[in-house]
């Protein structure tokens, strides 16, 4: 996959253990800096490219992670 293909959502993750998650994103897109945040947290809306957050309700997650 080149840098212009490269994945920036993953929702097949919904409702999976977040440990497991943050592996399929590490494997998408390696030095991701992942964030888990409970739902509802708020949060900077400035854009980093290699963050990636995941919202989880307990420690599944619960809405589709993205970069940002």
């Amino acid at each position: 996959m080149s840098s212009s293909e490269e994945k920036t959502s993953w929702p097949e993750v919904v409702g999976l253990p977040v440990e497991e998650a943050k592996a399929i994103i590490l494997r998408d897109k390696p030095g991701a800096d992942i964030l888990v945040l409970p739902v509802g947290s708020s949060s900077d809306t400035q854009f980093i490219a290699n963050r990636v957050r995941i919202f989880v309700n307990g420690t599944t997650v619960a809405e589709t992670p993205i970069v940002g």
